[in-house]
């Protein structure tokens, strides 16, 4: 598939659905039971200079997303003290001023400290008290420069993009390799091990996983290492069934990316072929067919909201749907983008089919080699042409409704 990949948090890739099991009055006793017979508590304090008057929060990097857990106004000294019900098994927080932010992973009764100046602090920090968050800390760090190295990379104007795509790979590998080594595989049951798996780099305006379970069957392995070993020292967490859940999803998108690879359309050729059917949700969670469409002129479209020119190329598409949909022009646009939250925001208005395709398995299936990519569709069903054959669009729907 293309690398459309889709901040510097990485936890925040960690998010999962949690199906309920109890009723709503079985969970308030299970709560009231756990309160009463589990007082123990872990501890985050010290301070974080040049930062009176701000507001500084304590957040659960949950499996759906930062919850505040507590926070407070910082006065002359930047002294904090936040307290919260000790875990079971290794859990996320961080500590956020604005933009800035300092993750912590919490194993029980521990108590961290924290010293920091604003608005440094991501970087620039000294934690005390676990040696598991020293190593988050060293984590941190070498993410960000790696990234700073990316950006270098990324900007020379004696590359070109085939060269940038090449050396970042390159980068990637050796990073990559440094921290199964030298962290994952040394310790796979310690929180710093978990947060290594959730670090992301950004390249032009996409940003991804650096462990990617979704296209590597090394990273799907990386992440079976750390799911097991969670399994043994925390069993029934939570987070180790997270693990294994996007361990047996990645087994499965490796198997289908696999077998597709060799799967193409001839340009030359698509005229006279029939679609290859698309079947996902949209973005309001109702399954959309694409050869459910039939009777229409269907403009398929491969996109990436996360780009700096997505907004002036919807701009297009939705005079194209206001010109010719009342005639029988329909959108059905795949989104590539990585973040769901993001993509259901950017697709709230809009007025055609909008599903997205985390994996590329579509994109894979039409030969899509760089975005955006788009294709034109008769009434009954059969692949008219691809972008790179059209040279006026307008004309070419009005020739086909």
């Amino acid at each position: 598939m293309p690398q459309i990949n889709n901040k510097n948090n990485p936890l925040k890739r960690m998010n999962k659905t949690i199906s309920h099991i109890f009723s709503v009055g079985a969970i308030a006793m299970a709560l009231l039971a756990t309160t009463a017979c589990n007082n123990k508590k872990f501890h985050v304090d010290g301070n974080i200079s040049e930062a009176k008057d701000s507001m500084l929060y304590l957040e659960n990097a949950s499996l759906n997303g930062p919850v505040v857990v507590d926070s407070v106004k910082l006065g002359e000294d930047g002294s904090f003290a936040f307290d919260g019900d000790a875990p079971e098994a290794p859990e996320f927080y961080r500590l956020r001023i604005a933009g800035q932010i300092i993750n912590v992973a919490i194993d029980s009764t521990e108590t961290v400290n924290v010293k920091a100046a604003y608005p440094t602090m991501s970087s620039q920090y000294e934690i005390t008290g676990s040696e598991d968050n020293e190593k988050i800390k060293d984590l941190a760090i070498k993410q960000m420069n790696l990234q700073s190295r990316i950006d270098a990379v990324a900007q020379s104007a004696n590359l070109g993009v085939d060269a940038v795509i090449d050396s970042v790979g390159k980068m990637l590998n050796v990073y990559k390799r440094d921290i199964m080594v030298n962290y994952i595989f040394k310790a796979p049951m310690k929180a710093s091990s978990y947060f290594a798996l959730f670090q992301t780099y950004r390249l032009g305006n996409s940003e991804a996983l650096i462990f990617n379970p979704r296209s590597s069957e090394e990273d799907v392995k990386v992440f079976a290492a750390v799911a097991t070993s969670w399994d043994t020292f925390y069993p029934k967490a939570k987070r180790g069934e997270n693990l294994h859940n996007i361990a047996i999803e990645g087994m499965k998108d490796v198997r289908i990316v696999r077998a597709r690879q060799n799967q193409t359309i001839d340009a030359s050729k698509v005229g006279a072929t029939g679609i290859i059917d698309l079947s996902m949700e949209n973005n309001r969670g109702q399954v959309c067919k694409l050869s459910g469409l039939k009777g229409k002129v269907v403009l398929l479209d491969f996109h990436v909201f996360a780009t700096r020119n997505s907004t002036q190329r919807i701009m297009q598409l939705r005079g194209l749907y206001n010109k010719y949909h009342a005639q029988g022009l329909e959108i059905y646009q795949v989104s590539l983008d990585e973040n769901e939250h993001f993509w259901k925001t950017q697709t709230a208005n809009l007025p055609w089919i909008s599903v997205r395709d985390e994996s590329g398995n579509s994109a894979n299936l039409y030969n899509v080699q760089s975005i955006p990519t788009f294709f034109l569709i008769t009434k009954d069903n059969v692949l008219y042409k691809r972008d790179v054959q059209i040279k006026d669009l307008d004309a070419e729907i009005k020739s086909l409704l």
